[in-house]
């Protein structure tokens, strides 16, 4: 019972800390503006939390349980501003479900060694998730239409939604978000593997 209770809470708190630290992409006035940050540190805060858990556990399919998770509270959260009276497009449940598969997969297929999941895996976490999160935002209405027409009420001045600059390759939010993304993932999972062995 105890065992089952710990990964009841760590479940409960990497999800807070993966939703606060991409806080930014779940409201659509930030949804374009913010990517590279999101990218960061979505794909960063999946793999520690899911190499964690699936070291605690010894199990591959833990770390798409912990995206599950994470998507189902969101989901509860989408719903309590739906019930608020803003629209269904105001915030954007990103996906962490597919990424964390290909973690979970890397861990089986290599004989859950822990230094592949987090090299390989992480790796694979960090070009994915902005990919799919980018597909993910293709599907909702004009993100900008959304920031004016129903505002946060927290929304500070010096956020006011701004025209996003996107088009040309090099300053693509794919490009730079997978980059910067499949970069970072593998050292902080490391770091995130070396605080479970202590």
């Amino acid at each position: 019972t105890t065992h089952y209770l710990f990964i009841v809470v760590v479940a409960v708190n990497s999800t807070l800390l993966t939703i606060n630290a991409g806080d930014y992409i779940f409201y659509t006035d930030w949804a374009w503006t913010s990517f590279v940050v999101f990218s960061i540190s979505q794909s960063t805060m999946l793999v520690v939390g899911a190499i964690y858990y699936m070291l605690f556990t010894g199990v591959p399919g833990t770390a798409t349980y912990y995206a599950t998770i994470m998507t189902i509270y969101t989901w509860v959260a989408k719903g309590a501003w739906f019930a608020l009276g803003y629209p269904y497009d105001f915030i954007v449940v990103p996906v962490w479900i597919p990424s964390a598969m290909l973690l979970d997969l890397t861990y089986w297929a290599t004989r859950r060694n822990k230094h592949a999941a987090i090299i390989i895996g992480g790796t694979l976490v960090g070009l994915s998730l902005p990919i799919f999160n980018m597909i993910n935002l293709l599907l909702i209405r004009d993100p900008l239409e959304m920031a004016f027409k129903y505002p946060r009420p927290t929304l500070p001045p010096y956020m006011t939604p701004i025209e996003p600059q996107v088009g040309k390759f090099y300053n693509s939010p794919v490009a730079l978000g997978s980059g910067a993304g499949a970069v970072l993932s593998v050292p902080i999972a490391a770091l995130g593997a070396k605080l479970n062995t202590w």
